[in-house]
């Protein structure tokens, strides 16, 4: 190459480079806000859950006859003491923050904390919206920072009748205070930014401390006076955050028009962007050694036919250059020796990585499973608190038959609770022993884990009859389960997008045949592809959207069914209704003579 070319080579070279940093910066990004999307949605519902748990709380304190009797005898110092009593043990039962009860002018007339330095008897919350809101008869909602104890909280407020049988003019105003400070906790795990700002933009819960109570955009003058009026931030001055915000992922939450936002972490960006200009540099570099390679054999090649054209006039330069040639063998074998050992070590790190991959593709699949198990969860949850409440009134009436018939209701709730957990905490092991595998019960542990998803998608999955079964092979239960629940999902996730009118089904078969144990996971989706079938268990390789899937799940199931000197194949079923059918084959473990 001439030499003015090469700056302008190198020039070249760093516009790549430049432009594989940019491009890796612009995809580490979407792909960023797309996971903090996905993030969000999982987020938000506990949040709301959070709010609505209490919500019905105020409402109900409003029947209890010690609120109306201090309503109506407010300078009776024995009523007052009975109200603030009742209060105080109701939120300790309850582990909210704080219960209060307002008259009509907003003065509290009894409240929770009244034997605390910082207690709201005797103080006025006219000013606070959710006083406003209960006094005209619907439920007061407010966070804000409390002018008595200068600590956040979410306010509820409903009105309280003097009458609580027919209604009648509002009397008062109870209210019921609950902190969020547990979602910042849950929140500082993450190395994305997180938080959540009111309808006016200012963040008041956030993982980064010096963002809260600062807003996303500077505040007009209406805002700023509302803030003021309702002493939402008090003794707070709200300045907004630094301009242009990154760009981010946002979901509204709760009733107040709140904004739960996620920034992706640029030090990611960056280190994605860092990645995408190293591996184009790393192919340039690949590039210009090939090319400096193929340069110097060409030149070997002319010296070679100039050493041939002047053979008989210079020996003696031949034999010198047969010398120089041996030296450069010789110092080609130390060079393949020395490969030979790094191939050596590369092969260890090659089986190190491939044993954490398949710890990996465990654990992502566990936080697919997260929405499943914590919905089967909540059930029996529910179950349980409705049949105590059921079984304490049947006490309570002196009808313990039915008080016994729910208590075995709620041992039956938990039992399933249990039997969940213990599969999850099972799968979650990472046991790499070789032992003897009841197939059976890895089948049944599998479809456990994987039900809910089912119904979820409307699937129908089918084992049959596995009680009593006794096929036992040698190997790991831990990675058995993983193979299957893999093999399971993308048999729903083939079956889960045909039309409601095809049947949508998931047969799972268990058989001896010969020396093998065969387990059959038949569906009835779409089948395989020819063009699919050939690379169906290369790494990397997905027929499935971006985002949704990196092709290893097959790679990584075969890898673990040969590492049990098992076999793992699939094939299309013949017929009308088609589908296809993935066979795993594990050798049966021998009987002792």
């Amino acid at each position: 190459m001439r030499k003015p070319l090469l700056p302008l080579v190198f020039l070249a070279a760093l516009l790549l480079v430049a432009g594989a940093y940019a491009l890796g910066a612009l995809r580490a990004r979407a792909d960023l806000l797309e996971q903090g999307r996905r993030q969000l949605e999982l987020m938000a519902p506990d949040l709301q859950s959070a709010m609505d748990k209490y919500e019905t709380l105020p409402f109900v304190l409003g029947f209890q006859p010690d609120l109306a009797e201090a309503i109506a005898h407010p300078a009776d110092a024995a009523v007052i003491a009975r109200l603030n009593r009742t209060l105080q043990t109701i939120q300790r039962q309850s582990q909210v923050g704080a219960i209060y009860l307002m008259d009509r002018s907003g003065l509290t007339l009894g409240s929770s904390n009244w034997d605390q330095p910082t207690s709201f008897v005797g103080k006025n919350f006219s000013y606070r919206p959710y006083f406003s809101e209960a006094q005209r008869g619907r439920p007061g909602l407010f966070y804000g920072i409390g002018t008595a104890t200068a600590e956040a909280g979410y306010f509820i407020a409903q009105p309280v009748y003097r009458d609580s049988t027919d209604g009648g003019p509002v009397a008062g105003v109870v209210a019921v205070k609950i902190s969020l400070a547990e979602f910042e906790q849950t929140w500082r795990s993450s190395e994305h930014t997180i938080a959540l700002a009111d309808r006016h933009g200012v963040v008041f819960l956030s993982n980064q401390p010096d963002w809260r109570y600062r807003s996303l955009r500077p505040l007009d003058a209406t805002a700023q006076q509302e803030l003021a009026q309702t002493q939402q931030y008090t003794g707070r001055q709200v300045a907004s955050l630094p301009q242009p915000l990154p760009e981010y992922a946002v979901r509204p939450v709760g009733k107040l028009g709140w904004q739960l936002m996620l920034f992706p972490s640029q030090v990611r960006v960056q280190r994605a962007a860092l990645l995408w200009a190293a591996g184009t540099a790393l192919l340039l570099a690949c590039g210009g050694a090939l090319w400096w390679a193929l340069h110097q054999r060409r030149r070997r090649l002319e010296e070679q036919r100039e050493s041939r054209a002047a053979l008989r006039q210079a020996a003696l330069e031949l034999e010198q250059r047969i010398a120089e040639r041996t030296a450069q063998l010789q110092t080609t074998n130390s060079d393949l020796e020395s490969k030979y050992v790094k191939l050596q070590q590369t092969e260890h790190m090659l089986r190190t990585t491939q044993n954490q991959l398949v710890q990996a593709g465990k654990l992502a699949m566990l936080g697919q499973m997260a929405a499943g198990i914590t919905h089967e969860l909540n059930q029996p949850l529910a179950a349980i608190r409705a049949f105590a409440d059921n079984a304490r009134v049947f006490l309570e009436r002196g009808r313990p038959e039915q008080a016994d018939a729910n208590l075995g209701h709620i041992s039956d709730a938990s039992a399933r609770m249990g039997a969940i957990i213990s599969q999850l905490k099972g799968f979650a092991r990472k046991d790499e022993a070789i032992t003897q595998v009841n197939l059976a019960r890895s089948v049944q542990a599998s479809a456990l884990l994987v039900d809910n998803d089912f119904k979820r998608q409307g699937v129908t999955l089918e084992t049959g009859d596995l009680t009593g079964s006794e096929i036992t092979v040698a190997g790991d239960a831990v990675r058995i389960e993983q193979v299957l629940i893999n093999l399971l999902r993308n048999a729903l996730d083939a079956v889960a997008g045909m039309e409601e009118t095809h049947p949508r089904t998931v047969t799972v078969t268990l058989e001896k045949a010969e020396r093998w144990a065969e387990v059959r996971i038949s569906d009835t989706g779409p089948g395989i592809p020819e063009q699919v079938a050939a690379h169906l268990f290369e790494p990397f390789y997905t027929t499935k959207p971006s985002g949704q899937g990196l092709g290893l799940g097959l790679a990584i199931s075969s890898s673990i069914v040969q590492a049990m000197n098992g076999q793992l194949t699939a094939h299309n079923l013949p017929g009308p209704a088609g589908g296809a059918q993935f066979v795993l084959r594990l050798p049966l473990q021998a009987t002792e003579p």
